[in-house]
């Protein structure tokens, strides 16, 4: 007797996979309505404060850094440049935060 030669069927790929921040569901800090679309200084600020980023200004950073990835080319060029300059004055301030912090436990 001859086996059949049933195939089982495979998955399609989606043609759209879902993105990882869809699934994001984290309740935590939110920085104030409409940051975003301040200049790149306050948002650096805001971003580096106690009151948004109470574990310190790399919290911050990774909230920024979402916010860009999740806007993604949703953006226009202008935007985008001041959300990256926001980006480099918030790196500055965490590098000067974990100089203090060496300096602390040195």
């Amino acid at each position: 007797m001859a086996k059949s030669s049933k195939k089982t069927p495979q998955k399609k790929a989606s043609a759209h996979p879902a993105k990882w921040v869809s699934k994001v569901k984290t309740e935590s800090t939110y920085p104030p309505e409409g940051l975003f679309t301040k200049g790149p200084e306050e948002i650096a600020r805001e971003l580096a404060s106690k009151e948004v980023s109470p574990k310190g200004p790399a919290s911050g950073m990774r909230m920024l850094t979402y916010f860009i990835n999740r806007a993604g080319k949703g953006l226009s060029a202008t935007r985008k440049a001041k959300l990256e300059k926001a980006k480099e004055l918030l790196s500055k301030r965490v590098r000067a935060a974990r100089e203090k912090e060496e300096e602390r436990t040195a």
